[in-house]
């Protein structure tokens, strides 16, 4: 009987006890675990004691073979924040849960995100819905390379700047004896 009461003040506060906390899971399945965990969730009957199960990534851009391709890269790999309450039944689900390895915290007990970190987190994940995806572009100042697409094809020249927004990169070029600073797209080059 006692129990039952414990249980139903924390369904009746349940919103207002719920903090974020990082679970360990295996890489490379964060997202199948998330899913696992939001299965159990609604079969355990217990979506009332969670929020949110975020796997926190950013878009990356590439270009590979002059085609340009959006990736997903994950922020933290091997981990998953989860907005809930922490009571036995949601810390047991959570941990007999495949895949799961343990809360983060110290001596074994789930410590909560602070709420700073928090705040970071979920606007660096609204920031990316806003600014373009990264582009990874492969290349410093200062490095030779050589053009193999467009008018200045097979130009060899240096890396003056980068700008890594627009993937545009200006290269000092020889041209009839002067150097010319030319600005390509990322993908127009290739390393020497």
């Amino acid at each position: 009987m006692d129990e039952q009461n414990t249980s139903d003040e924390a369904t009746s506060s349940g919103q207002e006890k719920m903090l974020w906390y990082v679970l360990k899971v295996q890489s490379n399945r964060e997202k199948s675990i998330r899913e696992a965990l939001l299965k159990r969730i609604k079969r355990e009957d217990l979506q009332e004691f969670f929020g949110e199960i975020v796997v926190p990534t950013e878009k990356v851009a590439e270009t590979k073979n002059g085609k340009k391709k959006i990736t997903e890269r994950k922020l933290y790999p091997g981990y998953i924040m989860v907005n809930m309450t922490l009571t036995d039944d949601t810390w047991y689900l959570i941990r007999d849960t495949n895949g799961v390895g343990d809360f983060t915290g110290a001596a074994g007990k789930p410590m909560p995100m602070q709420q700073e970190e928090i705040d970071r987190m979920m606007g660096r994940e609204e920031d990316k819905e806003l600014e373009p995806a990264k582009l990874e572009i492969g290349f410093t100042p200062s490095e030779t390379v050589k053009v193999n697409e467009g008018s200045f094809q097979n130009f060899e020249g240096v890396i003056d700047s980068i700008d890594e927004a627009s993937g545009k990169i200006t290269v000092l070029i020889e041209i009839f004896g002067r150097s010319t600073s030319v600005e390509l797209e990322y993908w127009q080059l290739e390393k020497v």
